[in-house]
């Protein structure tokens, strides 16, 4: 009999992959921080000998979501400018704010009340794009997350950098201080084509493919953007990054919201990951991803929720409800983007996109054991007839009762077993006060 660490018992067990299929009545199987095996409960008795056994029975295991797209210490401006358009709501409060309050202390309490409210949520992987990403990795560090995190370049000063050779300059000290960090990887992070000039650019790309790292860019967000750039240079975003030699496996394009079929086309034959990001475009107003015709040309397309001063949440199952349903609608086909679609999206879609899908988003032996547990022995989730279904459309994140990030318990019957609840609340009641005032 093998000894391992931990052993989950739960009603059901759905891998993503192989695609559709939920395993019931299942065991999964921890063993320093990987999945050793899953099995039929019934059979596993006299195979394996658990230190800690967990008997979740009514619960689903799926793989931890995946969220591809963040801005995590902007959980300290939830709610504080709601109802305008992207512009609006970016000049005239989102950076006049940034430049007075962002500091250390804001993006280390900022980010942990965001990973705070992800691991509660499910969430045990992450992809940032903000300042002072060196506190982003510490905090992810200490927390337990996987995360990615965005080495930030702007063509202007901010509190981080006062130009675009200062911020690559920065971003090449950061990676190589976390580049042995096992948990913690990091991508190139321009932040638009209209924030982001030529030269730099063509930096990014040579940096990129020397150090082979992601490049991760707010794309094709607004109709605003892209009529601007046609104006001023004759080209759609688009078009001038893949002048650049920037489109390719390795660029992940945030929003895409204004796409005519050769953008699309384009996208694909480079192959291009997508990063839908629905509840946020709905906020500002900015559009609707193509979906349906993306996913029909072959273009990895998969989910992140933003920051929550534009989405007021960072909600993956909300997340992954809203995608499906818009992606219906913009196709005029309820067949659009299933259930089980969406929750690849959700989960192994986002880990592929980020160069991890050979650790984390699905659940298999030899993977990462990055595992959500949902109690679906709920009123909101009865009666059942198809678990992945319920997850999608009916289940909310409170329903979410344990997490694992590589084997490690980091929710724990609802209960965060590496942060302080109540002090970060707290501190973000603080950091409200100061900044209202």
């Amino acid at each position: 009999m093998q000894q391992v660490d931990s052993i989950i018992h739960a009603r059901w067990i759905i891998p993503v992959e192989p695609a559709g299929v939920v395993l019931e009545d299942h065991s999964l199987v921890i063993h320093d921080g990987r999945i050793e095996a899953i099995r039929p409960t019934a059979t596993l008795s006299d195979q394996f000998q658990a230190s800690i056994e967990h008997d979740l029975q009514g619960h689903a295991l799926i793989p931890g979501f995946v969220n591809t797209h963040t801005h995590a210490a902007m959980n300290l401006m939830r709610g504080m400018a709601d109802d305008l358009p992207l512009k609006q709501w970016l000049e005239q409060h989102i950076w006049p704010t940034e430049a007075q309050w962002v500091s250390e202390s804001f993006v280390h309490d900022g980010t942990q009340l965001a990973i705070a409210e992800m691991l509660r949520s499910g969430t045990t992987c992450f992809n940032d794009m903000y300042f002072f990403p060196d506190v982003t990795s510490r905090v992810a560090i200490n927390s337990g997350i996987r995360a990615m995190i965005g080495l930030i370049v702007i063509d202007f000063p901010t509190i981080w950098a006062q130009d675009a050779d200062e911020y690559i300059g920065k971003a090449l000290d950061l990676y190589d201080q976390i580049k042995g960090e096992a948990m913690i990887g990091s991508c190139f992070a321009p932040h638009a084509p209209y924030t982001v000039s030529d030269q730099p650019l063509s930096r990014i790309r040579m940096l990129a493919h020397e150090l082979n790292l992601p490049i991760h860019m707010h794309v094709h967000e607004t109709t605003e953007e892209v009529a601007t750039a046609e104006k001023e240079t004759g080209h759609r975003p688009l078009q001038r990054l893949d002048e650049l030699g920037l489109l390719s496996p390795d660029f992940l394009a945030v929003h895409m919201t204004q796409l005519s079929d050769a953008d699309i086309d384009l996208v694909a034959e480079r192959g291009v990951r997508v990063i839908h990001c629905p509840e946020s475009n709905l906020k500002l107003a900015s559009g609707l991803c193509p979906v349906d015709k993306l996913l029909r040309k072959g273009v990895t397309v998969a989910l992140g929720t933003d920051g929550v001063a534009s989405n007021d949440d960072l909600d993956m199952m909300g997340e992954m409800s809203s995608a499906a349903l818009l992606a219906k609608v913009t196709a005029n086909n309820a067949s659009a983007l299933p259930a089980h679609a969406a929750l690849r999206m959700a989960t192994l879609s986002g880990a592929e996109a980020l160069g991890l899908g050979e650790i984390t988003g699905s659940l298999e032996t030899g993977k990462a054991a990055d595992i959500t547990a949902i109690d679906l022995d709920r009123l909101e989730t009865s009666p059942l007839y198809h678990p992945v279904s319920q997850i999608v459309y009916s289940a909310s994140r409170n329903q979410v009762t344990n997490v694992w990030v590589a084997g490690r318990q980091l929710l724990k019957n609802r209960q965060l077993t590496s942060l302080d609840e109540e002090e970060l609340i707290a501190r973000a009641s603080e950091w409200r006060d100061k900044i209202r005032s």
